[in-house]
This record gives C-alpha cells, structure tokens and sequence, in this order.
C-alpha cells in the first residue's frame, strides 16, 4: 500500500513590527537577527479526525524519518489486520509510536494504526488490557472509527474509574457520547470535575445536558459541598448546570465549546 505524502503549507508572512513596517518575506530574519517562529499548528484532535485526514495531517507535520516509519508501520497494518498469533505485527508499533514520532503526534499515529489494522473490540480490548497509559488513551480515541455499537464501553468505564487526567479526558470523546446511558454519562461528567478535566473535553455535552434534571441536582449537590468546604466551585459547572437546568427542547443561545456528534440521544 502506497502512502502520499502531503507537501506541507508554507508558513505566512510574519506580522509586521510597527505602522509603516513592510512584511518579511518566511524565514527572513529580523533586525534583531532572530527568526520569527512560524504559527504552532493546532492540535489534532484523533478521535474525531477521519483518518485520512489524519494521514495527510501527519504527512505534513512529521519529518522524513518519522513518515518512512509510519508509512511502514501502515503498510504491515493493512497486510497483518487483526489479529495473528500472540502478538501483531503493529501492535509492536504501537508500543514504538512516541520514540519514532514524537508525543505531540503519537496518538494520531496510533489511531492511524489501529485504523489501518482494523482492530475489532477483542483487539482494542487486548491493546488496552496490556498496553501502558499512552496506548489505552489511543484506543480509547479509536473507538468512535472502529466500534459502531456499545460493545467497548467496559473500556470506557474503566478509564472514568481512573484519576488519570489523560485517560479521563480521552474517555469523555464522541464514543461515550453516543453509548454511555445518562446515569453513566452523569457520572463521567462529574468525574470530570472531581479531577479536574475542563467539561470542554466532554464530546456533545451541549445536547445530553440541556434540560437534564437529574444532572442539574447532582451539579448543586456537588457545588453546595465545595462551597461548605470552603472551596471553590469550578466555573464549568455554573456553566454546565444552567444548560440542565434549561428546557430539554430550547436551542443552545451560542455555539457548544465542545465537539458534538451527530448521532441521537441514546440515553
């Protein structure tokens, strides 16, 4: 399998220093000497990328080394899916994505695999039963492009059971959204705020929380304890108890901070 290379974009011009001054051309240095850094590229963001684009995203963000990697690890993946013997071929690569590729970009990289190996739930859950924290944030952010149904949400709960920030956060994506009944869903939410993971993180919260009453309780339960203990009650939840406290039918007054999803309430 043949993988294209993305040429990547080239940075623009950097701002001028003062009224009257002509943009430098990229790369031109400054009076100072120093050359002006290009715009840091936005996170991506792997669980709700589709994975082509991630290709092309990591394309053109990896060096040459990084991409003749990858392009071999999604080569065994595609000729090796799922799974075969002890141990998979890309598995292996799984465990080397971080070293080969860098942090920034090891997630996307291990959807990517995942993807092209099209590791069903057994795989999945093998992967995080036995891989470290970095590989079960990986699956956890897999699940939306391989799992069609409820059959991963074991992998789900277990990460919400954690106090691992990370994991909490990859949790929360668009695959909980759409199969986490409303009193799991409640809970993950309130996990969220004991450990302090922004609700932002929560995929489609604008939807499931808008008239929840249920959640609108537990929020003020929460937020009277914070409060008779002296501490502070985090911002998120004003926000997030006032969209339950709204009609269930009412339109959101500004666009969701948060990566909705397009499929139907299932709680």
């Amino acid at each position: 399998m043949n993988h294209p290379h993305a040429t990547p974009a080239t940075p623009e011009a950097a701002t001028p220093s003062g009224p009257g001054t002509a943009p430098r051309p990229p790369g031109n240095p400054a009076a100072d000497g120093t050359t002006p850094a290009a715009p840091a590229a936005a996170p991506i963001n792997p669980a709700v990328t589709p994975p082509a684009e991630l290709h092309r995203l990591l394309s053109a963000g990896l060096g040459a080394a990084a991409r003749a990697w990858l392009d071999q690890a999604l080569d065994e993946a595609a000729a090796h899916p799922g799974t075969h013997g002890p141990i998979s071929v890309w598995e292996l690569r799984l465990a080397e994505a971080g070293r080969r590729c860098g942090g920034a970009h090891a997630d996307a990289v291990r959807v990517l695999i995942l993807h092209t190996a099209r590791a069903d739930t057994e795989a999945l859950t093998r992967v995080y039963d036995q891989g470290t924290a970095d590989e079960r944030r990986a699956v956890l952010h897999a699940l939306p492009h391989l799992v069609p149904g409820p059959d991963a949400r074991p992998l789900v709960e277990d990460a919400l059971r954690t106090n691992d920030t990370r994991l909490v956060a990859a949790a929360v994506g668009p695959y909980c959204a759409r199969h986490l009944d409303a009193h799991a869903w409640r809970h993950a939410v309130l996990k969220c705020l004991f450990t302090g993971v922004a609700l932002d993180r929560v995929a489609d919260l604008a939807r499931r929380a808008r008239g929840d009453g249920e959640l609108a309780r537990m929020l003020g339960d929460y937020a009277d304890e914070r409060t008779a203990a002296g501490r502070p009650v985090p911002e998120d939840l004003h926000r997030v108890r006032a969209l339950a406290l709204a009609p269930a039918d009412s339109a959101p007054s500004t666009p969701s901070h948060t990566t909705d999803d397009p499929h139907g309430k299932e709680s």
